[in-house]
């Protein structure tokens, strides 16, 4: 019988009487990364230290491989945890350090030989084993909490935001090599963050959450391209939103208008079930990406989905100028890449809507 490495099924968990986990059911496959994605409070955290044990449910279950986990203590579920803060002990070596958990279980010394230079190899860490907490730096702080955990051989490697105290260049940097750890080593790992584009590049499965419940799991382009309601949309990175107007739909695009004006949307990404719903005169939401939308130069000649509106403001970013255009009674963002030193646009522009990448959410 197959079943999911890690199964939430139905949790919920109370502090007094704010509801942190409501009725929460989520299904993680072996040797996966998957990210628990959402604001502040929003019960991420809550739901990591569950199935680490350190919290116990008021309601369901945590399985881990088949097992229901809910009375067994956190020692005794081999699901490993890195904090945000690193945790390591300053009066000790970074080897006395990483090998901790191995010292309490009282680990044969060739063993524990065996798995610290085998885990130091995969971090690039074996310089720093005599050093002491104090006298290394953060990124370097990290690995050695990382290497904490691996060293256990957990079957679940938990980690809580445990790049959010480095830098912006460190934590991507840091952030590609965990990624092709996790994909080597093949354990499971589930992740907490906030950082949407953090969710994006590191995980093969997204849940996101708000006010204790999740409110989509999907692959990074199912949950940026096809969010399935306007919290996710907003959450996961910039988007614009227009109100529009379903007008008809045919064998292969949706008609719609909005302030009068027609939109068409290529229907084929979209499942019969959504199909059906789009009723005549049904309204909706128009989800676009400011990356799906393009300003055209006047040589250009498309005839479809195309608006004319004017530049409010924009800010140069290196590889992009990001544009704000008065347009459709609203504030439309738009991405041009690549705009080389003479790119900037001024005063009235012509812009087009990708017809493949305009999401549909009902109102």
């Amino acid at each position: 019988m197959e079943y999911p490495h890690v199964a939430i099924r139905g949790v919920s968990k109370k502090f007094g009487n704010f509801k942190a986990l409501d009725q929460v059911s989520l299904e993680i496959a072996q040797g996966s990364f998957t990210t628990l994605l959402g604001p502040s409070g929003c019960g991420k955290t809550t739901l990591l230290r569950s199935i680490a044990g350190f919290y116990q449910i008021d309601e369901g279950e945590i399985l881990i491989d088949g097992r229901v986990m809910n009375d067994v203590p956190s020692h005794l579920r081999n699901a490993i945890m890195v904090f945000q803060d690193y945790a390591l002990f300053p009066h000790m070596t970074i080897k006395e350090n990483i090998t901790y958990g191995l010292r309490i279980r009282k680990t044969p010394q060739e063993e524990m030989n065996r798995r610290l230079e085998k885990t130091v190899q995969y971090l690039d860490i074996g310089m720093l084993l005599d050093r002491m907490p104090g006298q290394i730096s953060g990124g370097q702080q990290q690995r050695v909490a990382l290497a904490r955990a691996l060293i256990m051989e957990p079957e679940v490697l938990l980690l809580d935001e445990p790049l959010s105290n480095l830098d912006a260049n460190l934590r991507n940097a840091i952030r590609a090599e965990l990624r092709q750890l996790q994909q080597r080593l093949r354990i499971t790992t589930i992740y907490v963050t906030h950082d949407q584009s953090e969710a994006l590049a590191m995980s093969d499965s997204i849940a996101v959450l708000n006010a204790g419940k999740i409110t989509q799991i999907g692959t990074p382009s199912e949950i940026y391209y096809h969010p399935s309601n306007k919290f996710v949309a907003s959450f996961v990175g910039t988007v614009n939103f227009i109100e529009g107007t379903i007008v008809d739909v045919d064998g292969q695009t949706i008609h719609a208008e909005t302030k009068g004006l027609p939109i068409l949307i290529d229907r084929e990404k979209f499942d019969e079930g959504t199909i059906k719903s789009l009723e005549r005169s049904k309204k909706v939401l128009l989800v676009i990406r400011p990356e799906s939308v393009k300003i055209l130069d006047q040589a250009q000649k498309e005839t479809t989905n195309i608006f004319q509106g004017e530049v409010d403001h924009y800010i140069f970013e290196g590889s992009n100028i990001r544009y704000w255009i008065r347009a459709l009674d609203s504030m439309i963002i738009i991405d041009m890449f690549d705009p080389g030193e003479t790119g900037v646009r001024n005063g009235m522009v012509r812009f087009r809507l990708d017809p493949s990448k305009v999401h549909l959410i009902a109102i």
